[in-house]
């Protein structure tokens, strides 16, 4: 296999939605840095609300970025606490997937905690192949061209071959 086509994972973000500031979302950004041992980033609002009682630009929920190694172990634990299995659906047409886990406990290592209590989280992870650094870097950027981008295609088969996940 040609090495620029090896897929590989640029990236696993860890995110949870609280949909309030204060004392709720303090306690989900320690279990972030508990979980990952990286100080998380608080995620923003963009619209107004009132039924849900979000104004803009209000702090909602709080997310991590792993990469490397980091995001392999807290992809592997994921899939452990969601039971090794994940929809096609769940991947997009870009080669993305995203998943989520209703309780953190679930995930093996996890012990429930009183001062922090039970959250649900989501993790996105994104796939890419080597050259995709064209598109980020600073000099002559350039868009990743459509037949050197991850297919679902791809994103699926990799998942299965790299952490044995089966796909329903």
């Amino acid at each position: 296999m040609n090495p620029m086509e090896r897929v590989r994972i640029a990236k696993a973000t860890l995110n949870i939605g609280v949909g309030e500031g204060g004392e709720r979302l303090a306690r989900a950004e320690k279990l972030l840095e508990t979980m990952t041992g990286q100080k998380p980033v608080k995620t923003i609002s963009k619209v107004t609300n009132p039924e849900f009682g979000i104004r803009k630009k209000q702090p909602i929920g709080c997310k991590v970025t792993l990469r490397g190694e980091k995001a392999e172990e807290i992809i592997r634990k994921f899939l452990d606490g969601i039971g090794n299995k994940i929809k096609a659906s769940q991947f997009d047409d870009q080669g993305n997937v995203s998943m989520g886990i209703e309780e953190h406990i679930d995930m093996p290592g996890m012990k429930y905690d009183p001062d922090i209590g039970i959250f649900g989280m989501d993790l996105s992870i994104t796939f890419e192949k080597p050259g995709y650094r064209i598109s980020r870097r600073r000099i002559q950027k350039r868009k990743v061209p459509r037949k050197h981008r991850v297919t679902r295609e791809e994103a699926i088969k990799f998942m299965k071959e790299k952490f044995n996940v089966k796909i329903t």
